[in-house]
This record gives structure tokens, sequence and C-alpha cells, in this order.
């Protein structure tokens, strides 16, 4: 097996203008590009309202229904400085409980123009249904590059995910360069966003339009939603060497039985997976599986490390993985699974799961475009040249590509 430390991250550097990425997303979702990379490795030009006619019966469709929150929270001093806080994760690991707690809570955050906070506690206020709400937040300790606030609001009718809806802004990627608007609360969701939890949205399924579904359900085409919480970590590219110095971030992964016992009823076809977000939760899955065969049931919750899946040969099967989980959760009585995946798919990984993906053009360096890589191998190159000489939109609010390993 390739050894995946080897691989220098300037292998996976491409000149990406400021003129090639899309700043705002097209007026209709599906009329944004969509390059295909055929079996035979060609390359064909179409538009995601032709994804219907592209796939068949025989396609089992996996999307990430994961929901943006508005994480970050502007407070302006009296002097007219902006102090901003970046909600990452909450202290309290269960994402859906933390944005349903009330009254008070602590997260994990970046905060901005911190030099400015000189006393214990800042607050900011808002008018919400002709009743003021008022959000404080205080510092309570430093973690590396991040800061560990206690925030507290005086509506205890209010959750946590209520507060941020009405006082916090989109955090759109830091390479849009640009403010958020009041557009982009609605641009920067996908259609079937449901669960509540990420900073950065699965900007793949941004193409998806109601009608698109439809088409595809009369196609024959089944789907399936699960959810991973994608962190701000998405945006961090690859500053070392090679990549096995590298950190990889770690997000959450929230399976219901029922998309497992789906999954493995549907090994038979092509499993698709729209988005990094959704191949890294099915991957992770896979070898989840693996460790519950390998260890007992010492392993309930997911719990997948950067290389777990590089450290030895494993021929255990996907129907194998699968049922193992299966079988762990109908003995545990469970219901849901939930953990975290640290998971690096770069060149030399094996898909286990996944035959296909939909995806966005990603940034150079970046593990998003390892990840593409190791799907579709050198031809990453040939097909990025092809899309940045024929004005393809790059990015989080681009145009869209299909790939079958």
């Amino acid at each position: 097996m390739y050894n995946p430390p080897e691989i220098k991250i300037s292998n996976f550097d491409y000149p990406l203008e400021e003129e090639n990425i899309a700043k705002y997303p097209l007026s209709e979702r599906d009329k944004a590009k969509l390059l295909s990379l055929t079996s035979d490795k060609k390359i064909e030009e179409k538009y995601f309202y032709d994804l219907p006619e592209m796939l068949d019966s025989n396609t089992f469709l996996i999307l990430n229904d994961t929901k943006v929150v508005h994480a970050r929270l502007l407070f302006q001093k009296e002097s007219g400085s902006v102090i901003e806080i970046f909600c990452l994760e909450p202290m309290n690991k269960d994402i859906q409980l933390a944005y349903a707690q009330k009254g008070s809570c602590e997260w994990k955050c970046l905060i901005g123009n911190n030099k400015k906070w000189k006393q214990e506690t800042i607050s900011s206020s808002f008018i919400n249904d002709s009743k003021q709400l008022t959000l404080t937040a205080k510092r309570l300790y430093q973690e590396n590059e991040t800061w560990i606030v206690e925030f507290s609001w005086d509506r205890e009718d209010l959750s946590f995910a209520e507060v941020l809806q009405y006082m916090g802004h989109v955090p759109l990627p830091p390479y849009l360069k640009r403010k958020d608007e009041e557009s982009d609360k609605e641009d920067y969701q996908t259609v079937y966003a449901h669960q509540e939890g990420s900073v950065a949205a699965p900007t793949a399924g941004l193409h998806f339009s109601e009608n698109t579904f439809k088409q595809l359900a009369d196609k024959g085409v089944k789907t399936c939603f699960v959810t991973l919480h994608v962190g701000a970590g998405t945006f961090k590219p690859v500053s070392t060497e090679t990549i096995d110095r590298h950190v990889m971030h770690t997000e959450q992964i929230v399976l219901k039985k029922e998309n497992i016992e789906e999954l493995l009823a549907n090994l038979d076809k092509r499993v698709m997976c729209v988005g990094t977000t959704s191949v890294r939760t099915i991957e992770s899955l896979y070898w989840h599986g693996v460790k519950v065969l390998k260890n007992g049931n010492r392993y309930s919750e997911i719990d997948v490390k950067q290389w777990d899946p590089y450290q030895e040969e494993c021929r255990i099967s996907a129907k194998e993985s699968l049922q193992a989980i299966l079988e762990s959760m109908e003995q545990e009585n469970r219901n849901v699974l939930i953990g975290q995946t640290q998971l690096m798919i770069a060149p030399g990984y094996e898909y286990r799961i996944v035959d296909a993906m939909i995806t966005n053009f990603h940034q150079p360096k970046s593990t998003l475009l390892l990840l593409v890589s190791a799907m579709i191998g050198e031809d990453w190159k040939r097909v990025y040249q092809f899309a940045l000489e024929n004005n393809y939109r790059f990015l989080s609010f681009g145009d869209a590509c299909m790939f079958t390993k």
C-alpha cells in the first residue's frame, strides 16, 4: 500500500486566481455547470439540471443533511471597535443537546480583535418579537489558538440555536473575502438542511433543488440522508511539506440505524456520495465496523483516527463491517450512532463503500483535493486545468464535478 506520509503537498497545488472564485451563487441552483469524468476517462460538460438523466435506478445517492448555524457573533464596543466570536464547537460533545441548551452554555471559540476585550464580559442586544434579547459572553480560559467562552442570555424561553439564529451571522468561507448578506441565510444552505450543527455548508449539495429530487425519484434513484457536522477545519490548508505532519480536523457524525440498514441493502448498487463530507461519513462508518469486528463491542461510538486505514492491510468486506455495526447496535438497543471522525483520505487510500462522488472544485493544497485524487488519481490535474481554461466557477458557490473510481 502507498504510504500517505510520503506525499508532498506541493504536488497538489494549482494556480487559482481570484477571478476563478465564485463570490455569489447563481440565481438558480441547478444551473451550475457539471463536469463529469466518465469511466473511460473522458471529460463531459453538462449542467446540474442534467443530473437526473445521467443517473439511473442503480444509483444509491447519499447526502449530508447538516444545517449551517449562524456561528459568528459580533459585539460592538462603545468605542466603535467590534469583537467577533466564532463558535467552533460546544464543550458538551453532543451537538444537538448543545444547541438545545437554554440560559447558558460553554463553547470553544475563535476571537477576533481579542486585544480590545478588556472587561470581564461583553454584551450585545437584539430585538425579537418586540422583546429585547441580551447575550453576554465571558472568556474562561485559553486553549492554544482558541478560547473557552461562556454565553448567557436573558430569555430562558430561547435555545442557543435560536439565539444564534437571531443574533449570529452566516459563517461564510474566509476565501470569499466579503461580509455576509441577508441572501446568504438561504443561499449558503442546502434545500434539505435539517440537523443544526455546521459552521460550513456541505457545498456540493447547494446545487440540488426540489425539482432535482423529484426527477431523481421519478428515475428510481434512492436517496439517503446522513449527518456530518462540518467544522471550520475543513478550510485549513495543508501547510506542512508532507502530509504526515498535518493534523486532520475532527468532525462529528450522527447516523440512524435505518441509514446503515439502507446502505447495507443497497451495496450492490453504485454508491454515490454528494460532497466530501458524505464521503468521509460513509468511509468512516466502514472503519468503525472494522474496529467493532476486531475489538468486540468496546467501540460503541464512532472514533476513527486520521491514519486508521493505513496501519495494516484489511480484507473485511463492506457487508461484514456494516452487519457488525448493526449487530452491535441491536445488542445495545441503540437506534442512533454518534461519534467523530478524523479520517484523512489521500492517494493510496482504498475506497471501501463509496463508488462515486459529486463535489465542487476545491482549494489548492487542501485535504479535500487529496480526497478527490484518491478516487481519480492524477486525472485531477487534467480536470482542474480543463475547468480553469473553460471558465468554471471554483469553491463553495462554484460549479460541480462528478467522479467515479
